[in-house]
């Protein structure tokens, strides 16, 4: 008897189990429900500023300084996590028209697909207070105004932070107040290497297509087929917080001729030879500072 009913007890006590087991199965979890998620934040308005020096500004693989250094610095304007923009930037130069400064303003946008960004705008060079280049035979080497427009397309891909490559087309209408067109294109790689955070190695390699000076602006100098040439640049960069550290050798394909037609470099006009080393190969070192308000929490999304 007591057998039975020890049995018969166990299996109340096993049934009840069961039965506590199903109950709590029925009953809400403590964690409660996942939560929302979070909205990205947007950056609404932010101003992005740089300043660089350098031992020579180069530019598309001309000197602008007559291979002395230069000093330049640029703000822009960037709206909607920099999809608008709108900026200035300036620096000396040692030119033919004798400018105390190139002062360019831009704008444009720049959209992002994924790791594809988009960049499309428009590029004013203007150069205060030049005068065109006139030797003591009263011949014109210069117009007298060379500032002129561009607009622009560029594009790049983003491998994982690792590998960015590039392509970008420039265009002017007027380059240079010559009345000639000039067409730029070029492609462009930059690879961040693995063993040190900061440090890349990039290039460029980029074709100029320039076209037929106009009479009626450059009234003493005949029409002239101004020569195309081929651009390129190879460097190694370290950026360090808010500092980069660039060295850049840049090369062109024009001979000593073909850059004084492009530049009616003076010492070329006084020597009488006709040539310039403007377009020379050179290696230029520049130690720039970028930062934006948002950085430091100014216009920093809340």
């Amino acid at each position: 008897m007591a057998f039975k009913i020890s049995g018969l007890l166990a299996g109340l006590a096993l049934s009840t189990a069961f039965a506590a087991s199903a109950l709590a199965s029925d009953l809400p979890s403590r964690k409660g429900a996942p939560p929302a998620p979070v909205a990205p934040s947007i950056t609404w308005f932010d101003i992005a500023v740089s300043v660089k020096g350098m031992t020579d500004y180069n530019f598309r693989g001309i000197s602008q300084t007559d291979r002395k250094p230069a000093i330049q610095g640029g703000a822009e304007l960037q709206f909607y996590d920099n999809l608008v923009y709108a900026g200035v930037y300036a620096s000396n130069v040692d030119l033919a028209t004798s400018p105390p400064a190139e002062i360019d303003f831009y704008a444009g946008i720049r959209p992002k697909f994924g790791p594809i960004t988009v960049d499309v705008g428009v590029w004013q060079y203007y150069y205060p207070g030049e005068k065109a280049y006139i030797d003591t035979a009263g011949v014109f080497w210069t117009p007298k105004n060379t500032d002129f427009t561009e607009v622009y397309g560029k594009v790049s891909y983003n491998f994982e932070d690792k590998l960015i490559l590039g392509a970008n087309v420039f265009y002017a209408w007027d380059w240079l107040g010559t009345g000639a067109s000039g067409t730029y294109a070029a492609v462009t790689a930059k690879y961040n290497l693995p063993f040190l955070e900061g440090l890349s190695v990039s290039g460029e390699f980029g074709h100029y297509w320039l076209g037929t000076t106009n009479l009626a602006i450059w009234s003493t100098v005949p029409p002239t087929n101004l020569p195309d040439y081929a651009y390129w640049n190879a460097g190694v960069s370290y950026t360090w917080k808010n500092l980069t550290a660039d060295l850049r050798y840049h090369d062109t394909n024009l001979s000593k001729g073909d850059c004084f037609l492009l530049t009616a470099d003076p010492r070329g006009i006084t020597s009488g030879s006709g040539r310039s080393k403007w377009c020379n190969p050179t290696v230029v070192a520049t130690l720039s500072f970028d930062i934006t308000a948002s950085s430091i929490g100014i216009f920093a999304p809340k």
